[in-house]
């Protein structure tokens, strides 16, 4: 894809020489990127390290842009997922500035890619960056700040991976302030901004995440449903009452008005079939968390909205519940209303044994699962274990895995458990007899083992 066209005024040129406020050091452009509405994007090197620059349009190099970059800049990068704003930049001779950030990775391709088909990650890659995408914001929040502008022109994910990088970051703002007007995108702004009722804030950054996480797993806006049939185009005007002055969730079972509707009902998809089609596929906890988001969520923005906290659950336990059909497509084993949340015990919570594909309709078996106390991880051929499984300590830790399923090299028919730790874990057969697995050694897995992981015990069921 060519890159967008480069406006007439205030370019940089391959070459030219930028001074960095803080060190003084030289950063030489590389490459024009991209333009948006604020500024252009270049590679430049700096100390010879690759580098991405952002240099504002004349109109937007102000006083309060480069106190807000200040700010910023001292406070430092909440994570590592954001492509934040590091030392500031000028050129001699020139009253315009801009910033330095970390390169965006080629590997990252724009959610945009993924609204417009042109990517198709797995489910397991869209939990990971759902995951990583409510743990950042956590981590933003906690510091005071809020996004204020997310949207999914600000986020990139590897497909592959489902490792994400959030991008625009000089917009970022102190929680309820509203320096540098900027109030968001109108498909993504929670109610009350679009109403014009309040200023960006932790509420209204919740709402906005809500509305990025179900484009992810669902390709549609949450209030785009039939409604959209009845405009004859999606204007400011029309925005402004479907996103603020009568939102109405596509899957609000107590008011149908905006339901989303079939492909048969609507060819052109702009009523929401492909989130029909998606959202029953869906296990209910992640169902109902939307439902929350954007019914509850749209009026009570206090205590309506789903926290990072809630998402970065729902999304580590979508990863634990992916299993497979015979033809590999990804299915989900749902957790009932009747389990969720509550400790599985010998007897009960047992899985109804099959399902039909939602792709294919061939029957999905479902393989063994690890119990790990209250929750569990299905143990597919790929299913691999993190920190975040056995360390109470190391919540949402999926730095490096720490188990991982392996075939017998002798016995295609028996499968284990593979200890990629530094540490020798015991384990408990169903006959009672006693074993210790060191490292690099494995476990037959087998219904009632149990497995002790440090201070963690995990119990191998049906």
């Amino acid at each position: 894809m060519s890159p967008p066209p480069r406006p007439a005024f205030n370019s940089l040129g391959s070459g030219d020489r930028l001074i960095s406020s803080t060190s003084g050091s030289p950063c030489v452009v590389r490459e024009f990127i991209g333009a948006g509405g604020q500024g252009e994007v270049y590679s430049a090197s700096l100390d010879g390290e690759e580098v991405a620059v952002k240099w504002y349009y004349p109109n937007w190099c102000t006083p309060s842009q480069r106190r807000s970059l200040e700010v910023l800049i001292s406070k430092g990068t909440p994570s590592e997922r954001f492509l934040w704003p590091s030392d500031l930049v000028s050129q001699p001779g020139s009253p315009s500035f801009g910033y330095l950030m970390p390169l965006r990775q080629k590997r990252f391709r724009g959610m945009t890619d993924l609204l417009k088909g042109r990517i198709d990650p797995t489910f397991r890659a869209r939990a990971t960056a759902g995951l990583q995408l409510a743990h950042s914001f956590l981590q933003l929040h906690a510091h005071g700040l809020c996004y204020r502008d997310i949207s999914a022109g600000n986020v990139f994910l590897d497909p592959t991976t489902g490792d994400i990088a959030i991008c625009d970051n000089d917009n970022v703002g102190v929680d309820a302030e509203g320096i540098g007007g900027v109030m968001g995108t109108p498909d993504f702004m929670a109610p009350e901004l679009v109403r014009g009722q309040s200023l960006p804030n932790t509420q209204s950054d919740l709402f906005s995440l809500s509305v990025l996480l179900f484009y992810l797993f669902h390709v549609h806006h949450p209030l785009y449903g039939k409604r959209l049939l009845q405009i004859r185009s999606l204007d400011l005007k029309a925005r402004i009452k479907l996103c603020g002055e009568e939102p109405v969730f596509i899957f609000d079972e107590s008011n149908t008005v905006n339901e989303a509707l079939p492909w048969e009902k609507d060819p052109t998809g702009e009523a929401g079939a492909n989130a029909f089609d998606l959202w029953k596929i869906y296990p209910e906890f992640l169902r109902e968390k939307f439902t929350k988001a954007f019914t509850v969520g749209l009026k009570d923005p206090k205590n309506g909205r789903v926290r990072e906290t809630e998402w970065r659950m729902v999304m580590s336990q979508l990863r634990d519940d992916i299993t497979y059909c015979p033809n590999r497509h990804e299915n989900f084993v749902d957790r009932s209303a009747r389990l969720w949340g509550t400790p599985p015990t010998e007897g009960a919570g047992e899985l109804p044994p099959t399902d039909p594909c939602w792709v294919c309709s061939a029957t999905v078996s479902r393989p063994p699962r690890l119990r790990l106390g209250k929750t569990w991880v299905i143990l597919n051929a790929d299913t691999q274990l993190f920190p975040h499984h056995i360390d109470p300590t190391r919540l949402y830790d999926y730095s490096q895995p720490v188990a991982s399923i392996v075939q017998h090299p002798q016995d295609p028919s028996r499968w284990g458990i593979k200890n990629l730790s530094n540490r020798a874990w015991s384990t408990t057969a169903p006959d009672g007899s006693q074993a210790s697995v060191e490292p690099g050694r494995s476990v037959s897995i087998t219904l009632g083992r149990r497995i002790r992981f440090g201070t963690v015990e995990g119990a191998i069921a049906a």
